[in-house]
């Protein structure tokens, strides 16, 4: 431990702990920009600077809080005129290179800059107003990049390159002529970027966005020839309530459904429903590659952003994808065939939404011809977690108060198994539940499989299966932890070895989807371990825990699929990969 004094206060913290994060254990807060938990520090605001005396001579020294350890015996000062002098000046300047139209901006009242200049009470810039007047770049659906609002802080391009491994953005020319974006002047969707929405929740303002369907919805709501249809992803439910004043980890699951009926939302789904209908295809595909000799290891193919990723810099991995849809895409196949089949209703008359916590989810929905398996387009129109939160603003619905509504059945029921797909893991965990059954016909125990939870970078473990059998399994979360296992099953297939693994769970985002592109801002490690543990929680409570016990997944394969991979299965729940260049043309 390092004991050092805080402004006159003496504090024992740990060695290597920044002042910044033993001045937040005190409860005394040092104003930040371009610091984020999720971040190494690289000083680049000057907001946290504060002062290290010198007990011997009273000399004080500037320094930079985020980035400087402690030391025995420093005597540091966070707060004085000289400090909030210092600090209204950093502010006064990056705001007279910022626009200021917050009003129309859509981080107004959530925006880092705008909450710093309302605590310094600045009223008014002493320097003159110089903006950037740059083309915005909307070349990508989903996310906007637009270089005016930009405070070149960094965030994105550090969480882009040293947490992603995408190098979609980087720092382009020097000094005051400094402007993030992709590299060598190209748009957003001619760079390697792989929609996963990182740079824009790290952004502390408005600089990169997303596109803002709301009115789309409202008009198309109001089309009697339309019949509406909704369905939620199981990590939306985990996160949405914070935007409505519940603490992180509230599950908000019944809210959800009566907020999407009072939007005018004719049928409400869930998409866990899809995810359990996943694990059927998915689980038995990688059943059949284990006992047939296919492809192994098998990676999973949920993650769209992880997909796409795949497609650019992993072209020679793409035989070892799983070809099932995600539960996106399965639900909105299944909306546009077996459920438009029994309402008597043409696909092309169904407008149908998911509200997802991914941006990637997006891209994904009309990436492809197999998005359109039903014959039309299977999804019209994805939201994101804090685009339905706006919506729900908008209609002026007061979410906090509503009553607990239950899902539309036929495609509405889910399982465990279906709700811990959101949380790292969760893929795995419910893909080795029904496939202990289907090859053991017992199921299997305890149902709850803990080496697959947690935020550890790569999870490993071996699962025995029987005395013939053991599956071997790793978990990957975050795309910068990829490469390493990536690199290991190449050179284990170069020389010909058993791999280290028959099944790979890879979710682009740390934490997986509960800390996806879409959803609210300000997820931190304790955030998504929340959310994360909400979706445990859900889990444990459902009566059926296991994806092949779901009722309705037993009734859509009698009815409708047939069985797992058949003709039918194949055609509407499965897809082929393609691929990419990563600077595309």
């Amino acid at each position: 431990m390092v004991t050092l004094t805080i402004n006159g206060k003496e504090v024992s913290v740990k060695e290597g702990t920044t002042i910044l994060a033993a001045a937040k254990s005190m409860g005394m807060k040092i104003p930040t920009l371009c610091h984020s938990p999720d971040l190494k520090p690289w000083a680049s605001c000057g907001l946290c600077v504060i002062k290290n005396v010198d007990p011997r001579t009273g000399r004080a020294r500037m320094a930079r809080a985020c980035c400087t350890t402690v030391t025995p015996g420093m005597n540091i000062v966070t707060d004085d005129a000289e400090l909030r002098k210092a600090r209204r000046t950093v502010l006064e300047l990056i705001l007279s290179n910022h626009p200021q139209d917050c009003l129309k901006c859509s981080r107004n009242q959530n925006c880092e800059l705008q909450k710093l200049a309302c605590e310094f009470g600045l009223r008014q810039i002493r320097f003159k107003e110089i903006l950037k007047n740059q083309p915005v770049d909307d070349s990508y659906a989903e996310i906007v990049l637009d270089r005016n609002k930009c405070i070149n802080c960094g965030r994105c391009v550090e969480v882009c390159q040293n947490v992603q491994n995408v190098h979609a953005l980087e720092y382009n020319g020097r000094g005051d002529k400094t402007m993030i974006g992709p590299v060598a002047g190209v748009d957003m969707a001619h760079s390697p970027c792989i929609h996963c929405g990182q740079c824009a929740v790290h952004c502390p303002v408005g600089a990169i966005t997303f596109s803002n369907p709301i009115n789309d919805v409202f008009t198309k709501l109001a089309d009697p020839s339309l019949t509406s249809v909704v369905s939620i992803a199981p990590a939306v439910r985990a996160a949405i309530g914070e935007e409505f004043g519940f603490a992180p980890g509230t599950l908000t699951t019944g809210k959800i459904y009566a907020a999407l009926r009072a939007l005018g939302f004719k049928y409400v789904f869930d998409t866990n429903f899809a995810a359990d209908l996943t694990i059927m295809e998915e689980g038995n595909e990688l059943i059949e590659r284990i006992k047939k000799g296919g492809k192994l290891p098998m990676f999973t193919s949920c993650c769209p952003g992880w997909v796409d990723y795949c497609e650019k810099n992993y072209q020679d991995m793409l035989p070892h994808l799983s070809t099932a849809k995600s539960p996106q895409q399965m639900e909105g196949a299944m909306t546009k065939t077996y459920f438009a089949d029994s309402i008597k209703v043409k696909p092309k008359n169904i407008f149908n939404v998911s509200v997802m916590p991914c941006t990637a989810k997006l891209f994904e929905s009309t990436r492809d011809k197999n998005m359109k398996s039903s014959g039309v387009q299977d999804y019209d129109m994805v939201l994101t977690t804090r685009e339905l939160a706006k919506l729900i603003r908008e209609a002026g619905i007061d979410f906090a108060n509503l009553p607990e509504e239950k899902a539309d059945s036929i495609m509405g029921a889910y399982t465990g198994a279906g709700t811990i797909f959101g949380a790292t893991g969760g893929v795995m965990e419910a893909a080795l539940r029904t496939a202990y059954f289907v090859l053991t016909g017992k199921e299997m125990k305890p149902v709850d499989y803990k080496p697959a939870r947690g935020l550890k970078d790569v999870k490993t473990a071996e699962v025995k299966i029987n005395k013939d059998l053991k599956v071997r399994i790793a978990i990957v979360h975050q795309m910068g932890n990829v490469d390493a296992v990536v690199q290991q099953v190449r050179q284990e297939l170069k020389e010909g070895k058993e791999p280290s693994w028959h099944f790979i769970e890879v979710m682009a985002c740390r934490g997986g989807c509960v800390a996806g592109g879409g959803q609210p801002y300000g997820a931190t490690d304790d955030i998504r371990k929340k959310r994360a543990n909400a979706l445990y929680k859900d889990d444990g409570k459902c009566k059926l825990r296991q994806s092949h016990k779901n009722p309705e997944i037993a009734k859509i394969y009698k009815d409708f699929l047939g069985k797992p991979l058949g003709e039918k299965s194949h055609h509407l729940l499965h897809t082929t990969y393609t691929k990419r260049d990563l600077y595309r043309d």
